[in-house]
């Protein structure tokens, strides 16, 4: 873009009292911003409020000029900065196609993972240290198979999934839809992983620049986190989770809905068995997923030296209390796909979860 034309997206969304849906609402009746700005009180007021129409019809104010200013300056500063308009090439085919798609996204890092196929994994804050391993292996195994890994860059399922993908060295990447201006990091435990994504990956958000972190921006932005994937992975999930939030926007966008079950004792799984019991499909490894998106069988198959059978796994776990990284060395299975066939175990009272993540065998 110009910077005329960058200006006057800006602007756009930069005018008090003009949401998302207004603005592409405008953009439907007179074409790019700069046409907006250009078409007069009496054209604006037959299509938005006059108090509005008469903010738009007037020069920017010095708040809006100053976002404009900031954001230029932003994006001189260095090229894996920029700006993504619904008029772009780049912007997400699948997220344009939501009911509520944001009419600019400002990004940093790998622009061009906007058009990769993706799926989103989301969880809850407080994950447990198995949900966690849970999300970074199938971060990892499906980065593997080519799908783009989206999250919101929370602490714990977040994080967890960002680092899998990250650490899984394929050129898929990660995203991160971030409630606040790419240029604040929150929450700041995530530091260091948000500055790897902004290297290795892509950091994006619909708020201007200097965005502090509002509570009421982040179930906002989940709506995008839904709208750029094929599908949404929830791994942990308490039943007010924001999680279910993106679980159901991405249900509305017609897109699948994934959940990995837990024990039935953890608050931390009711969620994700709410999800089930609603149409969402469990899985218990990334293979259930790859194969329902109809990706290729080649990075998310199990290992050849996987136990076959239930049995074959209490041979392995022995009669002694074994933590899960002793058992995941023993069978070569990744966590995903050994955690849930713990818990087959556990509920058939087979062997009994100890504390330190260990488990111990009943018969």
């Amino acid at each position: 873009m110009l910077a005329a034309e960058r200006a006057a997206w800006l602007r756009l969304i930069a005018t008090p009292g003009l949401g998302p849906r207004t603005a592409r609402h405008l953009l439907g009746h007179f074409g790019l911003p700069n046409q907006i700005f250009d078409a007069g009180l009496a054209a604006l007021t037959r299509v938005v409020p006059e108090p509005l129409a008469g903010l738009l019809a007037s020069d920017a104010s010095a708040d809006v000029q100053s976002v404009i200013e900031a954001t230029e300056h932003w994006l001189q500063a260095s090229p894996q900065h920029a700006l993504v308009s619904l008029a772009d090439a780049e912007y997400p085919q699948l997220l344009l196609n939501t009911p509520d798609p944001p009419p600019l996204l400002f990004a940093v890092g790998r622009v061009e993972l906007l058009t990769r196929p993706a799926l989103a994994i989301v969880g809850s804050r407080n994950a447990t240290q198995q949900g966690l391993a849970n999300a970074a292996a199938f971060a990892a195994a499906l980065a593997r198979s080519g799908l783009t890994i989206v999250s919101g860059l929370a602490l714990g399922i977040d994080a967890a999934a960002h680092q899998g993908a990250l650490d899984a060295g394929s050129d898929a990447g990660t995203i991160a839809v971030v409630g606040t201006g790419v240029d604040i990091t929150y929450p700041a435990g995530n530091r260091a992983l948000a500055q790897r994504i902004r290297n290795e990956g892509l950091v994006i958000s619909e708020f201007p620049l200097r965005t502090p972190a509002l509570a009421q921006n982040f179930p906002r932005r989940n709506r995008i986190i839904a709208g750029l994937a094929r599908g949404v992975l929830v791994v942990e999930a308490a039943l007010r989770s924001g999680s279910l939030i993106t679980a159901r926007f991405a249900a509305d966008a017609g897109r699948d809905v994934f959940a990995v079950p837990g024990s039935i004792h953890s608050p931390l799984a009711k969620g994700c068995h709410r999800l089930i019991r609603e149409g969402a499909k469990l899985v218990d490894s990334a293979q259930d997923i790859a194969a329902e998106l109809g990706l290729g069988r080649s990075e998310t198959r199990r290992e050849e030296n996987e136990p076959a059978s239930p049995s074959e796994l209490l041979e392995l776990i022995g009669h002694d209390p074994v933590d899960l990284d002793t058992l995941a060395q023993r069978t070569g299975r990744d966590a995903a796909d050994l955690a849930a066939a713990l818990l087959e175990l556990e509920l058939a009272q087979d062997i009994e979860r100890l504390p330190g993540n260990r488990y111990q065998r009943l018969r």
